[in-house]
């Protein structure tokens, strides 16, 4: 228990206040005398003349001291017992207390109120005087300016919100059943409290403005103006540290350095309580930044830190956890309940190719759902996980490891739900579920390669054929509404048979079929809403329809030998017929084959996108078809090409030539001589030519009829006699 006391008087010119505070040796009760007025803080004080000083007047709390164990009782003070223990008896027992155990206390009191102009000016920082008698109370006289707040009273403002010992003493609450959430994570909140991040918009910016003056009592005032709540003012801090310190030694260290003395731990030599013993020395700037996060909070909100072990920098999928603790974390009070935080790994990451640290907040990491925490953050004391049922350190050894990047994104579960996964007749298969459509990719081994990926509107699937037996790594990323992907999920493959069968082609990009991507992209309503297109023949035709404006450019990519930009086009040929594009595709021989779809808007500059593509497969091994004829820029949109579609015509032949095109006054066809093309009543030009003679035939067009310059729209070879 502590008890204020405020002294007025003067002597010379200085005015000071005292403020007196008892430690009791066992919980104390405040009562009021009939003058007594009780203080806006829950203090209670009446005036009295002081013996020693009566010229002066001063408030006082009236206690009722609790009569200490016979055993701590000197002898002579034994006959005392019954009298301190009851109310109605007490208060000349307490005064002459107070008297005796105050009298050098206020003797010294009563000599710093007076002086020169250089003793007042000295006076301006508060003095403490503190006095013990001999059962146990303390009385504590601080002497500071007249308008200042004691520093004293600011204490007890803390004292109250902590949970008193049988002896009096104040710590935080330990986490008990009310703490507790359910176990797994009920999809309902990130946070484990209800949070519109919204409304800390503007103090989020005022906060991370703030700057180190000279102080941690002014930088908590700075940083507390905005705060109107716990929780406001748990967030003003977080932010703060957050946006300032980095998890580095130089950093910390230099933070240390423009604080006040003492305040932050010098990292070389940390506090030596069990809760930080434990923790590794390789985490002493997490450590140093928990300690800030404590101290920053003398605002008044409990704040622990908590040790344990962590899946953060160099964990591996399926490691074990053993020895000292890797990591630390906090845990703040608010609203009745514990929660959890983690400003270390809120204010950033470590490179895994630098090993450097970069900053990038991380608001996952504030108020955590403790669901979700625990599939990063082990605790020494199973009750600070805040579940139920609380996990074990093998559980959390075994159970997936969804990185924070995965909620923030807007997933909800992955399958399967264990980090190794053992392939199937060569093929592991992965789901993710998501809130909102999301694009993903995928690495095998650090490549892009040998997997079918597809999206779906609430996740994907993905389908991995490793080609090789042993381990391998599988990451998958995510990009939400930012422009950069970011890893989510890491598995290991455990492959014990390839299937030499599935050999996918190299080019195969991500994603594969058409998707909500497709048709946000303009291409919608497809002929083949599945990935894989088999043939039998090497031949298809794929459609869609294509929104105002878009146009289209699709490729073909095989593995065997290099292929040249034009001829992957030459496999295909785009009609146009309406609104909707036909991509006719010859494949050159069996195997497989990517079929990749671009997308541009007509009337902006720049280079196609890539959207999509099929995977072609063909097993048929007499399959040898010729490419397309090749065409040119001055091949519209919309026409149409029905014979011949072979790019290579057989020499000396008579060759039948049908063609749809738009906006042109002539046609005709050139080889060694030249055969014009009429328009039938159809709309199609028809005629024919003769191959002999040339190595080369070409379709050209007059587009106006008042002009003699003819355009070249399609190139034919002539195959060798």
């Amino acid at each position: 228990m502590k008890m204020g006391v405020a002294r007025k008087g003067k002597a010379g010119n200085s005015r000071a206040q005292c403020y007196l505070t008892a430690a009791l040796p066992k919980p104390s009760r405040i009562s009021s005398s009939e003058d007594a007025t009780q203080k806006e803080d829950g203090l209670f004080s009446r005036s009295f003349d002081c013996p020693h000083a009566p010229h002066r007047r001063l408030e006082t709390c009236q206690l009722h001291l609790p009569a200490p164990p016979a055993s701590r009782l000197p002898h002579r003070d034994r006959g005392d017992q019954a009298t301190l223990g009851h109310r109605e008896k007490s208060p000349e027992v307490q005064e002459r207390r107070f008297k005796c155990t105050g009298q050098e206390a206020l003797e010294a009191a009563a000599g710093a109120g007076a002086g020169n102009l250089a003793e007042k000016q000295r006076s301006q920082q508060p003095q403490v005087i503190t006095s013990y008698d001999n059962q146990g109370t303390q009385l504590t006289v601080e002497v500071h300016p007249q308008d200042a707040m004691p520093q004293l009273l600011k204490k007890f403002s803390l004292a109250k919100r902590l949970q008193g010992d049988k002896n009096g003493n104040t710590r935080p609450r330990q986490p008990g059943g009310k703490d507790a959430h359910a176990y797994p994570w009920d999809r309902s909140s990130l946070k484990s409290m209800p949070l519109d991040l919204r409304q800390f918009e503007a103090l989020d910016t005022y906060a991370s403005q703030v700057t180190v003056k000279s102080g941690l009592d002014e930088l908590v005032s700075d940083l507390l103006q905005e705060a109107h709540s716990d929780l406001e003012r748990v967030r003003a801090i977080w932010i703060w540290i957050c946006h300032h310190i980095a998890s580095g030694q130089s950093s910390l260290h230099s933070a240390a350095a423009l604080l006040s003395p003492g305040f932050l731990v010098n990292l070389t030599q940390r506090d030596e309580s069990p809760r930080h013993r434990v923790i590794s020395k390789k985490d002493d700037h997490c450590l140093g930044k928990l300690q800030l996060f404590e101290k920053l909070l003398i605002a008044g909100v409990q704040c622990m830190t908590v040790p344990g072990y962590s899946k953060g920098f160099g964990y591996q999928t399926g490691q074990s956890f053993s020895g000292e603790f890797d990591h630390a974390w906090n845990a703040v009070h608010l609203e009745g309940r514990w929660h959890l935080v983690d400003s270390t790994w809120g204010s950033g990451l470590v490179d895994t190719t630098t090993s450097k640290f970069t900053f990038l907040y991380n608001e996952f990491y504030f108020l955590t759902h403790p669901a979700l925490f625990i599939e990063d953050h082990f605790p020494d004391n199973k009750n600070w996980q805040l579940l139920k049922p609380p996990q074990s350190l093998r559980q959390f050894e075994n159970n997936m490891y969804h990185k924070s990047e995965f909620y923030n994104k807007g997933m909800l579960s992955a399958h399967p739900e264990t980090p190794m996964i053992r392939t199937v007749n060569g093929k592991a298969t992965v789901t993710i579920e998501s809130c909102a459509p999301t694009l993903f990719m995928f690495m095998l081994n650090g490549k892009q390669e040998h997997g079918l990926l597809s999206l779906r509107k609430d996740g994907m699937k993905l389908e991995v054929y490793p080609p090789t037996l042993g381990t391998h790594k599988l990451q998958i990323f995510a990009k939400g509404n930012s422009d950069i992907y970011s890893s989510v999920l890491e598995y290991t493959l455990k492959c014990n048979y390839v299937d030499m069968g599935v050999r996918l082609p190299a080019e195969l990009h991500q994603p594969v079929g058409p998707s909500w991507f497709s048709e946000q992209m303009g291409i919608v309503k497809p002929s083949h809403p599945d990935p894989i297109i088999h043939t039998s023949d090497g031949r298809c035709s794929v459609s869609f329809g294509v929104e105002e404006g878009i146009s289209v450019l699709a490729s073909l990519h095989g593995d065997d030998g290099p292929v040249t930009e034009e001829t992957q086009r030459r496999y295909i040929f785009q009609l146009h017929r309406e609104k909707r594009t036909e991509l006719k595709v010859q494949l050159p021989h069996a195997g497989k084959f990517a079929l990749k779809i671009f997308v541009k808007k007509r009337q902006e500059p720049g280079n196609y996108i890539f959207v999509f593509n099929y995977l072609l497969c063909c097993a048929n091994t007499k399959v040898n078809w010729p490419v397309f004829p090749e065409s040119f820029g001055n091949w519209g949109q919309d026409n149409e090409l029905l014979e011949p579609l072979s790019g290579v015509l057989p020499a000396n032949r008579n060759i039948p030539f049908k063609l749809k095109l738009h906006g042109v006054a002539k046609a005709l066809v050139k080889g060694q001589d030249t055969w014009p093309l009429t328009l039938n009543h159809e709309g199609y030009w028809e005629g024919s030519c003769s191959t002999a003679g040339c190595q080369e035939v070409y379709v050209m067009v007059l587009e106006n009829a008042n002009h003699s310059f003819y355009s070249y729209i399609l190139k034919y070879k002539v195959n060798a006699q």
